[in-house]
């Protein structure tokens, strides 16, 4: 094919490096590609899905979500967030990769900027060229955080703003200060602010603030997949201005119709039920976040400690990147998330102790290796 009958926005859009490596992985390899959580869903979500199995709850659900989902998620936002919306303002998508797409849709027309971090997660950039947008890559400072002053510098003129904190591939987590300065500065400027938040519950000694607190024009996204280990049940949405609710219902109900009826009965449970099973994976990401970070800088690979989600973003170096890859060690290259660190490597550490350990004394092998 020549790809004359695909659409040029699409046309040269890559395909995810992540999804690639994750595909390419062969037996033996330490995968530290994937950004998933190794956990299994816990057992009261896994009841609740199986109880509306049982029940037939297996039909088309309202566009928005099940009311009874809607209002759990709006009172988890007021409780946990400070943001006060009600549940007409939130809608139930297939994951927050779809709520991503949705906003980018419903709110960029054709030559829009849309801004966001580099490195960032790889979605944002595609997404907003799938929209007929502009992406804009803003580098982060020396510490792997929003440079708040060229940030504000690209946000004139520009449609969107997206916040990403706790952030992927980084790990690092932003200040309230800087989220404050940054939402003030968009509203300002009239530019929506798209606050990715789906590493909320995973921090370590810092804290999380929802831009949503500091403006009224940001639309929050978030899902069940990190948060309780549901990756593969595909349950997020987004929370956000009334006027918005319509033209994100539209997109999403001739794109999707409505999330899992199944995947909205477990994700009730899991955001009314008993929280310590978040509390516990949290507990046992940051033990592996300090092992992976004590054993790399043991062989001599010292890089910022993360702060949040369950990633470090490690400085390789071209040379020594490409031999990592070579020993087995599945790790995304920072190519994967912008132009400004391509030799860096994104590890997700949300794997068992051993693995991790393994991974070192591979990556220590590399390195051993001359040049």
């Amino acid at each position: 094919m020549t790809g004359r009958f695909t659409a040029e926005r699409v046309r040269d859009i890559e395909i995810s490096g992540i999804r690639k490596l994750f595909e390419s992985a062969g037996p033996g390899c330490t995968n530290l590609g994937l950004g998933q959580p190794d956990f299994d869903t816990p057992q009261h979500i896994k009841e609740a899905a199986i109880r509306a199995i049982r029940e037939g709850k297996t039909m088309y659900t309202p566009n928005a979500g099940i009311p009874e989902l809607r209002a759990a998620i709006a009172e988890k936002l007021q409780r946990e967030n400070h943001i006060s919306v009600r549940p007409g303002q939130v809608l139930v998508t297939a994951g927050g990769s779809e709520a991503l797409h949705l906003a980018m849709e419903a709110l960029v027309d054709p030559g829009d900027r849309v801004i966001f971090s580099d490195p960032g997660f790889v979605s944002y950039g595609a997404l907003a060229t799938i929209a007929g947008g502009v992406p804009v890559a803003v580098p982060l400072d020396d510490t792997l955080h929003m440079d708040i002053e060229k940030t504000r510098a690209a946000m004139e003129g520009a449609r969107i703003l997206v916040i990403n904190s706790p952030s992927n591939p980084t790990g690092m987590v932003e200040t309230g200060e800087t989220i404050r300065d940054l939402v003030e500065y968009a509203m300002d400027a009239g530019v929506t602010v798209l606050s990715d938040e789906v590493y909320e519950h995973f921090i370590y000694g810092k804290e999380h603030v929802s831009a949503a607190r500091f403006g009224d024009d940001v639309v929050t996204v978030n899902a069940a997949s990190k948060t309780y280990a549901m990756t593969g049940w595909r349950l997020g949405y987004l929370a956000g201005p009334e006027e918005y609710m319509e033209p994100f219902l539209k997109v999403h109900q001739y794109c999707q119709a409505c999330a899992t009826s199944i995947s909205q009965y477990a994700a009730l449970a899991g955001y009314t039920g008993d929280q310590q099973c978040v509390a516990e994976m949290r507990e046992e990401y940051r033990a592996r976040r300090d092992l992976f970070h004590a054993g790399m800088r043991e062989i001599g690979l010292d890089f910022p400690l993360p702060e949040g989600a369950f990633y470090a973003f490690v400085p390789f170096g071209e040379a020594l990147l490409t031999r990592v890859l070579a020993h087995g060690v599945v790790v995304v290259p920072g190519s994967s998330f912008g132009r400004s660190r391509p030799h860096w490597g994104r590890v997700c550490y949300a794997v068992s102790r051993d693995i991790l350990q393994q991974a070192v004394a591979r990556i220590a092998e590399a390195m051993g290796e001359e040049r």
